[in-house]
């Protein structure tokens, strides 16, 4: 039976009973939030002034030009053009992003309270998480902004008070910024932006809202970065069709059905141009970029249309395409060491003034944070398992605050992870750093009651981790240099 309300405890004082798990906690107090803000101060003392990828310099280049292009989220160099002190280096997003976060989880650990908040506040400051979190990159201002919105929510609707409109403000803020800063964040955010309507309530219209909402975002997207942002066209939007193309093209050796020629393909084959880690050697690799290069100028849509009948003619060639680079992207059948895992402990050499942090226990922080991204931790796939189980279990439950609030988290999580089957042209770790907090997210809100499942999902996810592991003591080691990648 699902209990909502609360109660006379023996002495008189309220008691708060969860939606879900039916365990008695205490009313909400403020220390969570309290050790969150500490966790704040800390982690800007260790990082200060933030750590530059190569992405920042880019951007942080595009701000001091004003010249911006579409290669990299403009709306996030627009804001960071608007900050006090912009000019001064990484430290104004640093503060946004770190702050964000760090609030959101403290209104969610507020929400939770005992030992859930706990939990909370150390899957945060998890090295791999928080160290990349340190990194001003699109990634890390994604988790903040979904952090903060997440938190927002949670805090009036598990008390079922209305949210006030400079709440609802900031979180329509916060999610509409998450959705422009990733080109493939619409897949975490329209979950979310669902929980701020009360209608449609068929769970199945409110998926067919969703799948509706994703394209038709993606396509708004566009004009809103070339013409609010004034970016210029840089060919990103290209990538994908191209990585899909030549990936279909070196399988199957078609030049009609990929549009390129039987030389080109003869190239693309010679110098190793596909690999499933990413897309880096065909844009960047000189035997690789010449033979897509008459490409590289097609228009978005015929190239989008040559790559569906490509896919339509060749289905078993694109598929294996698709499933190798989603097996490297979720960290599942690969060697040891799989890179572009770690956070970077330093700044991207660059000449415009972005500074590395003086504290000396970085490199050391954000070493642990490497060792762990070599542990099943990181493995996405591993994740996705527990989102998928934490889905069919919310499913099973009644409808209240903190299901809802978990139903959405997993749903976000599941989309996201879903996307890169399809648009995907590189490995990164941080991609699914999202994921995996709303997953971790989710199952504090479901608790204990929701593992009754685990005869099923228990030895699912033991067999991946027995498949993980062989591979990564079975498989050939990853090549030391980035062009052999």
């Amino acid at each position: 039976m699902t209990i909502v309300g609360s109660y006379q405890g023996l002495k008189g004082g309220s008691v708060r009973v969860d939606a879900i798990t039916q365990d008695a906690v205490p009313p909400a107090r403020p220390w969570p939030l309290v050790i969150a803000v500490a966790l704040l101060l800390c982690f800007l003392l260790l990082f200060w002034p933030g750590i530059a990828s190569y992405d920042t310099v880019v951007q942080y280049q595009q701000l001091l030009s004003g010249s911006y292009d579409d290669w990299h989220p403009p709306v996030m160099a627009r804001l960071w053009s608007t900050l006090p002190f912009a000019r001064h280096g990484t430290a104004p997003m640093f503060v946004l992003q770190l702050s964000a976060y760090w609030i959101g989880l403290g209104l969610l650990a507020r929400t939770f309270g005992g030992r859930r908040a706990i939990a909370l506040l150390a899957i945060g400051a998890t090295p791999f998480l928080s160290g990349w979190i340190a990194v001003v990159i699109k990634d890390s201002q994604l988790i903040g902004a979904l952090a903060l919105a997440t938190g927002l929510v949670s805090h009036y609707r598990l008390r079922r008070q209305p949210v006030p409109t400079p709440a609802l403000i900031l979180i329509i803020l916060c999610l509409a910024y998450a959705t422009l800063v990733r080109a493939n964040a619409i897949f975490s955010t329209v979950p979310l932006a669902m929980l701020l309507l009360a209608r449609p309530q068929s769970g199945l219209a409110r998926l067919g809202v969703m799948i509706a909402a994703i394209p038709a975002v993606l396509l708004l997207s566009q004009p809103v970065n070339h013409g609010l942002f004034g970016a210029q066209d840089s060919g990103v939007r290209r990538t994908q069709p191209l990585y899909d193309l030549a990936g279909i093209a070196v399988r199957t050796g078609d030049g009609t059905g990929s549009g390129l020629s039987m030389t080109a393909i003869e190239a693309l084959r010679q110098h190793d141009c596909v690999r499933p880690l990413f897309w880096d050697s065909l844009g960047s690799a000189p035997g690789c970029q010449s033979a897509i290069g008459p490409m590289e100028k097609a228009p978005i849509g015929p190239l989008y249309l040559q790559l569906a009948m490509a896919a339509a003619r060749h289905p078993i060639a694109y598929l294996t395409h698709r499933a190798v680079h989603l097996n490297s992207t979720e960290r599942w059948l690969v060697p040891r060491h799989w890179p572009l895992a770690a956070p970077p402990a330093r700044a991207e050499p660059n000449d415009v003034g972005l500074a590395n942090p003086d504290n000396p226990l970085v490199p050391a922080w954000q070493g642990w944070a490497a060792w762990l991204t070599e542990t099943p931790l990181a493995w996405p796939i591993l994740w996705t398992a527990a989102a998928l189980w934490g889905l069919w279990a919310s499913l099973a439950m009644a409808s209240g605050g903190a299901r809802d609030m978990a139903l959405a988290l997993f749903t976000s999580a599941l989309f996201q992870e879903a996307s890169f089957a399809v648009i995907s042209i590189s490995s990164d770790l941080r991609y699914h750093l999202w994921p995996m907090l709303a997953t971790a997210l989710g199952w504090l809100f479901l608790g204990r009651p929701a593992l009754r499942g685990w005869r099923v999902a228990g030895p699912a996810i033991a067999l991946l981790l027995l498949c993980g592991g062989i591979a990564r003591f079975t498989l050939p080691p990853v090549p030391p240099h980035y062009a052999e990648l």
